[in-house]
């Protein structure tokens, strides 16, 4: 492989409004082991991928972040505990796709700082 070749993702920022509020939200109702922070950022682990949630340092990063889609085991339960913690949800789990006898199952959901992301689950039939 080439030195200047992309290897994987690293880490991944999310903007936040209230680094607090989005902490206490990432590592308390998504469970999220919380590597550092600071006055204006905090790092999450999420199975090697680093999640940087920090506080826009000017008006142009101060947007929703891209769609993170996490992976569980079991979407159904998950949406089920994270419903029951007050986590607003758009929608309820559906399946988007089927090939062969695996459903991939999914379910939107908005983070403390109107982000929309995902969970997604693979399912054989």
């Amino acid at each position: 492989m080439q030195s200047n070749q992309i290897q994987k993702i690293g880490q991944i920022g999310i903007p936040v409004k209230n680094i607090e509020r989005a902490t206490a939200f990432y590592q308390e109702k998504l469970g999220l082991t919380l590597l550092f922070n600071t006055d204006t950022m905090a790092f999450f682990d999420c199975d090697g991928v680093r999640l940087l949630l920090t506080l826009p340092e000017n008006e142009q990063f101060a947007h929703p972040s891209s769609v993170l889609y996490f992976q569980v085991g079991d979407l159904k339960a998950k949406y089920e505990e994270l419903l029951s913690a007050g986590v607003n949800f758009v929608g309820e789990p559906h399946v988007v796709a089927k090939i062969g006898n695996t459903e991939t199952w999914m379910v939107f959901f908005m983070d403390s700082e109107e982000n929309t992301h995902a969970f997604i689950s693979e399912v054989v039939a």
